[in-house]
């Protein structure tokens, strides 16, 4: 392995010193820790300001979808749009109602699943964009700690290496050596704190915001499930009629 240079004792010696003198081996544990690290922190930020987005989203959707419009007024609004969240699962159910009237359909209980299908893989898509890259939290929270403490591991090895080659065990000495091989652990705590609590956080506010788009499809396919009976009352009474 590589040997470590002993640091001359006395002297103060900085963070970046300590990453310069460890081995190849410990260099890259670190390296690839503050990597990670700096991607933990881009993905909360990003995820932060995304969740806020869609909790805005949601607000604006409710309070136009309650505002007593009808529902092809909205429909209408909102089809020729990049829709997320509330409204996407309102014009995926819509689209699916318009073409199946549109096709003449006649049975109640196919359309009502069909609109239901359509409004559970819309939520399916929000919630795969809504979790997507926190996996990598989770990863790192778990993983962080260990890669760092196996540079740890290896930097001790290759400082007691180095010490024995010298012959010289003095506090002083062998300090340093240790000092840089227990970095990459701090390294790895540094990474990993911030991704578990993130991650936590994150996911029970996916939680939350999925909650509330499921609620509104239930809501709306109730509201649908309405319609439909309506429309089917109609259309049986209809011939009657005629008779």
């Amino acid at each position: 392995m590589e040997q470590v240079a002993l640091a001359a004792p006395g002297g103060d010696i900085s963070l970046i010193d300590l990453f310069m003198q460890a081995g190849w081996v410990v260099k890259l544990v670190m390296i690839g820790l503050i990597l990670a690290s700096v991607w933990t922190w881009a993905i909360i930020i990003e995820k932060s300001l995304s969740f806020r987005r869609m909790r805005a989203a949601l607000d604006r959707f409710e309070d136009n979808f309650w505002s007593g419009q009808s529902l092809e007024e909205l429909y209408r609004t909102l089809s020729d749009r990049r829709n997320s969240g509330m409204a996407a699962i309102f014009v995926s159910a819509m689209r699916e109602w318009k073409k199946s009237f549109e096709r003449g359909a006649r049975s109640a209980a196919p359309l009502q699943s069909r609109i239901d299908k359509s409004m559970d893989l819309a939520l399916a898509r929000e919630m795969e964009g809504l979790e997507s890259r926190l996996g990598f939290l989770a990863t790192i929270g778990s993983a962080a700690p260990f890669i760092g403490l196996f540079g740890t591991v290896v930097g001790i090895m290759t400082s007691f290496q180095a010490i024995a080659a010298s012959k010289q065990t003095s506090l002083a000495v062998v300090a340093p050596g240790i000092a840089e091989a227990l970095l990459a652990t701090a390294i790895g705590l540094v990474a990993a704190i911030p991704a578990v609590m993130a991650y936590n956080k994150l996911s029970g506010d996916a939680n939350k915001l999925g909650g509330r788009m499921e609620g509104f499809a239930d809501e709306f396919s109730a509201i649908l499930s309405r319609q439909i009976d309506e429309r089917s009352a109609a259309n049986r009474s209809a011939p009657q009629a005629a008779a």
